[in-house]
């Protein structure tokens, strides 16, 4: 299992938020190069970039996303950006920038002929995002509640050409509480695709029981953010 660092961008600076909502700001970095520098100077290998401006349409941070991946790259980091990606267009120009990986959620999730045409077009580089609450799919920037169970969403998604499935629960997020160890567990077995991991991963015993439990990727934020995981120790056990 790989551990993949988030670096969540919000009015240009690097945030974490809790549960989210944007109004529980609990950490803001006002220089997000400097936090993509550190964490790939800890060993990270891959980074997690989402521009949460332009999910929940207040904004966009487009020539920073430019600018921290033309950076992780060409310190040999991969990178996967998500955040407001809606056409096929956005994801030929993050690839052509430098990306390995686009991430998408929203129009994924609610527009399945969009999401053939993208997988298709751009085999093997598009991770869905699932935001999940209790289990329910939600969209919008966490504003909207789809009456969908993910695992059932999970086995639908089979059928096409991805890179990835990237689980977040958010109703875990930020909070250091721990996984849904559950939760991650029956999207695993329900999914073809590699399943990524986000919320709540606050320990080393977290990320072992998520890689025993068949996770390919955890995706890190508050608990590396504040010092409750030591990212040098994280990147050396998890780098694959």
């Amino acid at each position: 299992m790989i551990a993949i660092p988030a670096i969540d961008l919000r009015e240009g600076a690097c945030v974490q938020l809790v549960g989210g909502a944007y109004d529980d700001e609990r950490v803001r970095l006002d220089d997000p190069l400097a936090v993509t520098r550190e964490w790939m100077r800890l060993g990270f290998h891959r980074l997690h970039i989402v521009d949460l401006d332009a999910a929940t349409k207040r904004g966009s941070n487009s020539d920073l996303v430019r600018e921290l991946v033309r950076e992780s790259t060409m310190l040999g980091a991969e990178v996967q950006v998500g955040g407001g990606i809606r056409s096929q267009d956005t994801i030929e120009r993050l690839l052509s920038d430098g990306a390995s990986l686009v991430t998408v959620g929203t129009r994924a999730i609610e527009d399945r002929e969009w999401l053939a045409e993208a997988a298709t077009t751009f085999p093997g580089q598009i991770i869905v995002a699932a935001d999940v609450r209790e289990r329910r799919v939600v969209t919008h920037g966490w504003s909207r509640v789809l009456p969908r169970d993910i695992v059932d969403v999970a086995e639908e998604l089979n059928e096409y050409p991805l890179a990835g499935l990237l689980v977040t629960a958010v109703h875990l997020e930020g909070r250091m509480m721990g996984t849904d160890l559950l939760l991650m567990e029956d999207v695993a077995e329900a999914s073809a695709h590699p399943v990524l991991a986000s919320g709540g991963i606050t320990t080393i015993v977290d990320l072992r029981a998520l890689a025993d439990r068949g996770v390919a990727g955890a995706i890190l934020g508050m608990a590396l953010y504040t010092g409750a995981l030591d990212g040098r120790a994280v990147a050396e056990e998890f780098t694959d």
